[in-house]
């Protein structure tokens, strides 16, 4: 009997496999090697479609504002703005929104509260963009113009920003609409950083006599600090190269304008407004090189991002 269980609990002699080592680091290796070749394909296609209007505007057509197809002459500069202008809006009113939203959810809110509108976010997230677009031009718009601008002129009409007809549609609307589509999204990834924040790490906070504020923002804020980041990338990356939701609400003129009343154009707008009907090859290149400007936007935004958030961290002690 005792040498039975002595043999049962013996554990089974592992015979190791010379094969499976290789094979994982090959299969790594080729999944991580195929998005660095899906993105040099990506460029290197942008880069031929659009080679005609290269020879022909050079680096000039950065800085142009002319858009006339009948003339062939073509420039990126209010597109470019527009990109820049109303995901510059949508960021700075999804952002502290999504981090207080989150800080409540996690610190502050009983679960009864937390599940069903952690729920309900999450529902939100996962809303098609062109439901925002089309919400935005028959609800928002008028709303915009009929109470939002009115106001705005009244109060802010002294600041070039804020002068002009309310139309409802333009560069500040599709800025909100930006950023209530994004809102959600970044909401819902830093609900789940913070709550991977460890609990004793705000404990110890607690028990050296902090509030909750002061725990909420020295202890769980800086420790998810990197997640948020991402999160905020996310959001970033999906305002910079949102079609519909702005194609419905921006206005489609290619005019640079001071005001945010002033209807305007994105890059990704004008590729979804214009692009079936360029048969003009030449038009047809403007376009795709267009999309090449969009594509190096969204490379040195993560780029100079992503070097913050390391001088953040070697700030911090916590860089490598």
């Amino acid at each position: 009997m005792t040498d039975r269980r002595a043999t049962a609990a013996t554990p089974e002699r592992r015979h190791p496999r010379p094969w499976g080592d290789p094979l994982f680091r090959s299969l790594a290796a080729a999944a991580a090697g195929f998005f660095l070749l899906l993105t040099g394909a990506i460029l290197l296609e942008l880069t031929r479609g659009s080679s005609l209007s290269l020879a022909k505007f050079g680096p000039s057509f950065l800085w142009s504002t002319a858009w006339n197809p009948v003339t062939g002459d073509f420039g990126a500069l209010s597109s470019i703005a527009g990109t820049l202008i109303s995901t510059a809006i949508a960021m700075a009113l999804a952002v502290p929104l999504s981090l207080i939203i989150a800080l409540f959810l996690v610190e502050l809110a009983p679960p009864a509260v937390s599940k069903p509108v952690g729920a309900a976010i999450e529902l939100l997230a996962a809303v098609p963009s062109i439901i925002y677009g089309m919400w935005g031009l028959f609800v928002f718009a008028p709303l915009m113009s009929d109470h939002v601008q009115p106001f705005l002129s009244d109060h802010l009409g002294f600041l070039p920003l804020f002068q002009g007809p309310p139309m409802g549609i333009g560069m500040l609307t599709a800025g909100i609409i930006l950023a209530l589509m994004i809102l959600p999204f970044i909401t819902s990834v830093m609900r789940d950083v913070l709550r991977m924040v460890p609990p004793v790490v705000k404990e110890a906070g607690y028990g050296m006599g902090s509030t909750v504020w002061e725990v909420a923002r020295q202890v769980t804020v800086r420790y998810g600090a990197r997640g948020m980041a991402g999160a905020c990338l996310l959001g970033l990356g999906r305002a910079v190269g949102e079609t519909m939701a702005v194609t419905f609400v921006i206005g489609n003129n290619h005019r640079v304008g001071a005001s945010l009343f002033d209807a305007g154009n994105t890059i990704a707008s004008a590729l979804a407004n214009e692009f079936a009907e360029a048969a003009d090859p030449l038009y047809l290149s403007a376009l795709v090189e267009l999309g090449l400007v969009l594509f190096l936007i969204t490379f040195a935004i993560q780029g100079l991002t992503h070097a913050w958030i390391r001088r953040l961290e070697r700030s911090a002690g916590r860089g490598q």
